[in-house]
């Protein structure tokens, strides 16, 4: 039977379970290495409800680890795969999911499946990391870029991070008592951290006051981003019964994805944490213009509309596919003379707009559904930036500094010559 061990916060609360099956002795008598893996319950679950979940994820992950019964550090990388893919499947989002397959399958395996786990040591995995470091960058279609361009350094730590996470399952399940990919263990190509892109306020002015040119539902796509902070996926995923009209709130429990070749889907939101947050008035609005418009459109569709209650549609009342706001953005921001930037730049504006209006940082991790405050906390610096920028205009305007004297004019100053 696995063992299931809940962790709490410091205010008691369960956060996670660590789950452990037992089994058996080595031929000294020394017990061996637990199977070991963790389960987050999802956000809105009672106490006995979270506890009934961890048991049915212990279960399935018991049953599991019978399949390893004859597995151990003599396998190939290549035949642990597979079964590395299985429990993972548990935990990894969908997308992210059929990334790392891609990955394992066109450079892990090709790289170091043959190769028996036990063997593998950190000088293998240096020589992939070299590898892919001198790879050349491909474009969307495959292609390598005619530029003779190669993968940029963290792209190679993006994939680095799926042949980590393959390694750290074998450690738990006992095949190997250590990884050979730890980033201490290893020489990485040094990658400079992400810019944080996000616009300014009257940038963002600018933007609110251009979308009353567009269509109603390209207008509450975009000021609810900007007022709520949603990701892309979690605004398709919208639908009008998570609306509380009266309370101006709205819950936010799952979010869109789409994998190629398959048809639209949805997950819980980017670490389970369901949330309800409060919308401006103008937002509301909007949203009830929104929900008149779609109730016309299925009347005069007919059979035509799919429905679903959807907040932001297709033609036919289908869900929005989760790329389109992308494509939507970018010509909005192009005919109106905007700074390109990502959509999700918006989240990023969203965050550092409150924190400059006073919010707490706490409620602003709230809003955004951020697992942990770390995730938060790296918009602070855009804050201090803005605080260092503000002080030098201020020295410049109050105290003007004297301007530089020319040649001439120090050396009749030199000469006491007024």
């Amino acid at each position: 039977m696995a063992n299931i061990t809940p962790r709490r916060d410091k205010n008691g609360n369960i956060t996670s379970y660590t789950i452990r099956v037992y089994h058996g002795y080595d031929s000294s008598g020394k017990r061996l290495k637990p199977f070991t893996t963790s389960y987050k319950p999802e956000k809105g679950l009672t106490a006995k409800q979270a506890e009934k979940a961890a048991q049915r994820f212990a279960d399935d992950f018991e049953s599991e680890c019978l399949h390893f019964g004859e597995a151990n550090s003599s396998m190939r990388l290549s035949d642990f795969v597979p079964r590395y893919l299985e429990i993972a499947k548990q935990t990894l989002s969908p997308a992210t999911y059929e990334f790392y397959k891609l990955k394992i399958d066109s450079l892990i395996n090709p790289a170091l499946g043959h190769l028996k786990l036990k063997d593998i040591n950190p000088s293998h995995i240096q020589k992939f990391i070299n590898q892919l470091a001198a790879a050349p960058k491909e474009k969307r279609s495959g292609l390598p870029n005619e530029q003779g361009e190669t993968l940029s350094p963290s792209t190679v730590r993006r994939y680095l991070t799926v042949l980590q996470s393959i390694f750290k399952q074998a450690v738990k399940l006992g095949l190997i008592t250590d990884s050979p990919a730890k980033v201490e263990r290893l020489t990485l190509p040094k990658a400079q951290a992400p810019k944080i892109e996000i616009f300014t306020k009257q940038e963002a002015a600018q933007m609110l006051a251009a979308l009353e040119n567009e269509d109603l539902q390209f207008q509450t796509l975009i000021q609810l981003a900007i007022f709520t902070g949603a990701r892309r996926g979690e605004l398709v995923a919208l639908k009008f019964s998570d609306i509380d009209f009266e309370q101006s709130k709205i819950t936010i429990e799952r979010a869109a994805y789409k994998i190629k070749g398959q048809p639209l889907a949805t997950k819980p939101p980017k670490d389970y944490e369901t949330r309800t947050v409060t919308i401006n008035e103008s937002c509301v609005e909007l949203l009830k213009m929104l929900r008149a418009e779609k109730i016309s459109e299925s009347q005069r569709l007919g059979s035509q509309w799919v429905g679903g209650n959807w907040v932001f549609t297709q033609w036919n009342g289908e869900m929005m596919n989760p790329m389109t706001p992308t494509k939507q953005f970018s010509k909005f921001l192009e005919r109106n003379g905007l700074k390109h930037r990502k959509f999700h730049s918006l989240r990023h504006t969203s965050a550092t707009l409150l924190l400059y209006a006073g919010v707490n940082i706490k409620q602003v991790q709230g809003r955004l559904g951020h697992g942990d405050i770390e995730t938060t906390n790296k918009y602070l610096h855009l804050i201090e930036e803005a605080d260092v920028e503000a002080v030098n205009k201020l020295d410049i305007m109050l105290l003007p500094k004297p301007t530089a004297l020319s040649a001439t004019e120090e050396q009749e100053k030199k000469q006491g010559i007024s």
